[in-house]
């Protein structure tokens, strides 16, 4: 098993529609102690979905434009389970109207919303975890991103200037992590029906889309996205830092 004896923390777990659940099934699967923390209502239904599931916790970290929120959720971390192996961002958010109305409508605070929530926080969790000693020597580090910080896609709209920002902090954070031996890379999902995605207008035309024009012809799941976090936290990929993997099924090698 790729990850047995490594302790990982998958951050952002909502449902088990979520793809950070996809990414807490392969963790476990892999033989990782698996730590999910999560916001509001979503703790109760995540402590549901792994009742049955031995080394997996539930920690609560409700706000992360918030330090403080930040920082009492890893430092129960740490208390409970010592130093970690693997981090994974899995958060982001924008406001309804800034999804849905034109770009150009978006106001200077939601603006500033999607990218404290969507991209700085990687910052400061990175940062925080470091501080607090509990990353392991070659921990590695993992955010989720999508092609809209590339592309223009319709109804994306903010939340792709945020996902613009999270990959560029990924490459300056690889610098930074690298001088102490840790990784950080992301992964650019293919489009996948979970709650966020309800959000983005016509969100059901982008996955008929990407089943016709991708190479491989189907959709992305939260399962493959998850072995690919499994990967990358593993020991295979300790060459790896600073990258954005597409893991959607070849859809972004494709042009007109």
């Amino acid at each position: 098993m790729l990850l047995e004896g490594k302790k990982v923390v998958i951050m952002g777990v909502r449902n088990k529609w979520s793809i950070a659940w996809g990414a807490v099934q392969s963790a476990y699967e892999q033989g990782a102690e698996v730590i999910c923390t999560c916001s509001g209502d979503s703790v109760e239904k995540v402590k549901d979905l792994t009742k049955d599931m031995k080394n997996v916790s539930v920690y609560e970290c409700n706000d992360v434009s918030k330090d403080e929120d930040i920082d009492k959720c890893l430092e129960e971390i740490k208390k409970d389970h010592g130093k970690i192996d693997g981090l994974l961002h899995a958060i982001a958010h924008a406001n309804t109207e800034d999804l849905r109305n034109d770009f150009i409508l978006t106001s200077r605070d939601g603006y500033a919303h999607a990218q404290d929530v969507s991209a700085y926080s990687l910052v400061a969790i990175v940062r925080m975890a470091r501080e607090k000693e509990m990353l392991n020597e070659g921990a590695s580090i993992v955010a989720y991103t999508y092609y809209g910080s590339e592309k223009v896609i319709e109804g994306y709209n903010v939340m792709g200037v945020a996902k613009a920002a999270l990959e560029t902090s990924i490459r300056y954070l690889a610098k930074d992590l690298g001088k102490d031996g840790y990784r950080i890379n992301g992964i650019s999902a293919g489009p996948i029906k979970t709650l966020s995605a309800k959000g983005i207008k016509d969100f059901g035309s982008i996955l008929d889309v990407v089943e016709e024009r991708a190479p491989l012809h189907k959709n992305v799941t939260i399962n493959q996205v998850g072995d690919a976090t499994a990967f990358l936290f593993s020991n295979m990929s300790s060459a790896i830092t600073g990258e954005i993997i597409h893991v959607d099924n070849g859809f972004s090698i494709v042009g007109v």
